[in-house]
């Protein structure tokens, strides 16, 4: 495609059209100049390909396609290999279906367990979002279809999400939701990145200069184009000169005019229109230069990955007396509705139409030693006394039960957010039952996100299975009878109840506008700086097996923060089975750090498979982003002087080995300027500004700043006599702000003396 003719030869209202959807899944072609259209998917954990009349939501049925695990689940794995064979195999299913690009991943970030749109979201930390979702637009982008990673930015509820005003400091946004996608961008260069429906600090994102030119484009060098949304803009005039080049699914041309008549009028610059159009001409000539329609879709092969994947991302929570996994001659009591009918992936846009679904009950067809009780009814709050007395009756008659628990569709969804964190109370109660009648009692539980566990007391297993796509019963058993040793680790902080979480006071906003109230502090963040008890942490999970930790080495032990730090950690496996362990690598801050940190942050993953006895080596590398906080005074990164941890762990609070570091920032923070105001005690770390003043502060304070050595140890005031010798007077003139010398000089020293001094400084 000669892009550059082909601008040159468009009239200005074939430019325009180009801007905007044809349909609800095809852009617009231009049929004198030969462009043709092309078709994009909703996804990203499997193909949502649905027909010019289909909608964004799902209400219509997609074509039959193979469900792979949900974000929520795959993030569990913590292993790039897992997303990366995820995004091969839907881009495999593109490129069968003449597909250009699907609307995937969406990597923001778990602010609350209350939005409603968590199951399609990675994690709470920004790192770990950046790694999975970076792995999975390589495996799409491996089999050149594009993506669109989403929801830039700052989309982290679902509630008024199309009117809400996401307000919050830069350092905030710069550490925590905006590296996921910086990440993903420098890393893998997604074709294109789709725009949140909100605000983002009082401007919507669809209209954001800030947002999708200067950072996006200029800092980090996306080359792409930017597509809305479907529904987002608000302004498209505005938006298309702030850098939002696609609208979907279009105005039926009423957008498309309004560009052409801001062009006529001087309002928009033409040249801005043929920078959108030429953006999106080279994703469709990539697309089209690279069609393979004959690639082969093996949904049934795909359908045994599905399964594999699955049970990789699995997460032992609890694991009393070595209860799992289970033993083929036990006497097993299977209940709840899940078992039978299980709940694999969340509503909404994302919703696959799955060829095929295996559940639990499935899975066990041929296993004569397993007993069914439906338990609860899924669409049921209220318990069902004649199902939980089904259930009891089972239980008592097996040497083992497994209760399958979760989240029903209509607790979390794309479009509103959750209330509570709780599971219905006919699960509970018919957890509290069983177990009562079986002490040996496991439960599953298939969700989106955390939920309450007040019965965590009375069960000895307990196994987070998310939603795992199509194959997630299958899945399921074979982590229950360790046919898979469960090697999945959690995304997220499980708190013990929803009012521990950071955002509870403040998440949803008031009216229209959502302040991010708790700042930097999401998830471990916070729980781990208030040393709060929590139910399960970050980055936790078991194993079947044992693993150890040894010859943590950090090398250079000094460095600055443009050099690369190498880390090497030795792990064996020491249990009787194989398995997989998650390395996680964290940096702990400075404890004189001069700014709020937390206390440590992840930087590092590794995920190796362990035959029993085996060791291997495990390394890192760290650039100075792993130690830098955004310094608002800057505009940058910063990286403070400091003695930092290395730390090795098997989450947030299980530290197995750490090293110190030594770091040394090379950037010079912009100086205050000393002003009348300037205390003290900042004199105190500013030795060139107080060596030219220090003559003065003596010659009108005398002792009271200085020890009045200098001239002679003169006769000291009572409030003198205090300063020196009182801690609580050495405290107050530390406080003291320079103005106070006018104060309390007695007359020597006049204010205006003091400013023009200052000035002149």
């Amino acid at each position: 495609m000669e892009i550059e003719r082909l601008i040159a030869e468009m009239t200005l209202e074939e430019k325009a059209s180009l801007l905007s959807g044809a349909d609800f899944w095809n852009t617009k072609g231009v049929e004198r100049l030969g462009i043709p259209q092309v078709m994009v998917s909703d996804g990203p954990h499997g193909l949502r390909k649905q027909d010019t009349e289909g909608d964004h939501l799902g209400i219509n049925d997609s074509i039959k396609a193979v469900c792979f695990p949900a974000a929520c689940a795959s993030a569990a794995s913590f292993d790039r290999e897992v997303l990366r064979q995820i995004g091969e195999s839907v881009g495999d299913a593109c490129q069968h279906e003449n597909l250009s690009v699907i609307l995937g991943p969406a990597v923001n970030i778990k602010r609350s367990p209350l939005c409603g749109r968590n199951f399609e979201y990675f994690s709470e930390d920004p790192y770990l979002t950046g790694e999975l979702a970076a792995s999975l637009i390589e495996g799409v982008q491996s089999r050149n279809i594009g993506t669109s990673i989403k929801h830039f930015a700052a989309n982290s509820q679902e509630h008024r999400r199309m009117s809400s005003d996401s307000i919050m400091d830069e350092r905030t946004l710069r550490e925590i939701y905006l590296p996921a996608f910086e990440t993903a961008v420098k890393k893998t260069q997604p074709w294109t990145v789709m725009c949140s429906y909100n605000k983002v600090n009082g401007e919507f994102a669809s209209q954001n200069e800030w947002l999708l030119t200067e950072v996006l484009r200029r800092e980090w060098g996306f080359e792409g184009f930017v597509v809305s949304d479907w529904g987002a803009v608000s302004d498209r005039v505005k938006g298309v000169a702030a850098g939002l080049d696609l609208e979907m699914p279009g105005s039926g041309g009423s957008n498309d005019r309004r560009i052409v008549e801001a062009v006529k009028k001087g309002e928009l610059s033409e040249e801005a229109v043929d920078e959108s159009v030429r953006r999106i001409l080279r994703i469709i000539d990539r697309y089209l230069a690279n069609r393979k329609p004959d690639t082969p879709w093996d949904m049934e092969a795909q359908h045994v990955l599905a399964r594999k994947l699955a049970g990789e991302c699995m997460v032992l929570l609890k694991n009393e007396d070595q209860i799992l996994p289970l033993k083929q001659e036990e006497k097993v009591a299977v209940i709840g509705r899940f078992a039978a009918a299980p709940r694999y992936q969340g509503g909404g846009s994302s919703h696959i139409n799955s060829f095929r679904v295996d559940s639990l009950m499935d899975a066990l067809k041929d296993n004569p030693n397993v007993l069914y009780a439906q338990g609860y009814d899924i669409q049921g709050e209220e318990p069902d006394e004649e199902l939980i007395s089904l259930a009891e009756e089972a239980a008592g008659k097996a040497d083992k039960a497994v209760i399958v628990a979760g989240l029903p569709d209509s607790f979390e969804s794309e479009g509103y957010d959750r209330s509570h964190m709780r599971i219905p109370r006919c699960q509970e109660v018919l957890i509290r039952r069983v177990a009562k009648v079986n002490p040996d009692t496991v439960v599953v539980l298939y969700n989106g996100s955390p939920v309450e566990m007040p019965w965590i007391g009375d069960v000895k297993g307990l196994i987070e299975a998310y939603l795992g796509g199509q194959a997630a019963g299958s899945a399921t058993k074979d982590v229950l009878w360790g046919d898979v040793a469960p090697s999945g680790r959690l995304p997220e902080s499980f708190p013990l109840k929803l009012e521990h979480n950071p955002s509870y006071l403040s998440y949803g906003g008031e009216g229209n506008k959502a302040v991010y109230t708790e700042g930097i502090f999401v998830g471990y963040r916070y729980y781990d700086k208030k040393k709060m008890d929590v139910l399960f942490p970050f980055g936790y999970g078991l194993s079947y097996t044992t693993f150890a930790y040894e010859n943590l080495k950090v090398e250079p032990e000094c460095a600055k923060d443009t050099d690369t730090v190498r880390i090497s950690v030795e792990v064996t496996n020491t249990g009787a089975c194989a398995g997989k362990e998650v390395v996680q690598l964290y940096v702990k801050n400075p404890k004189d750090s001069r700014v709020f940190r937390p206390v440590r942050e992840l930087r590092g993953i590794e995920k190796i498979f362990l035959q029993p006895g085996e060791t291997k080596q495990v390394s890192f590398t760290l650039d100075s982003r792993a130690f830098a906080y955004w310094n608002e005074s800057l505009h940058d990164w910063y990286v403070e002087d400091g003695v930092y941890d290395i730390e090795i762990g098997k989450s947030s609070r299980d530290i197995v080995l750490g090293r110190s570091i030594k770091m040394e920032g090379t950037k010079a923070l912009p100086a205050e300027p000393v002003t009348v105001n300037t205390i003290f005690m900042d004199l105190e770390e500013r030795p060139e500004v107080l060596k030219v003043i220090q003559p003065m502060i003596e010659e009108v304070m005398g002792g009271l700043f200085g020890s009045g050595k200098e001239k002679g140890e003169e006769k000291k005031t009572d409030m003198q006599e205090e300063a020196v010798s009182d801690e609580m007077g050495n405290a107050m003139l530390r406080y003291l702000p320079l103005r106070g010398m006018v104060s309390f000089s007695g007359g020597k020293l006049g204010y205006d003396e003091l400013a023009e001094m200052l000035k002149k400084l």
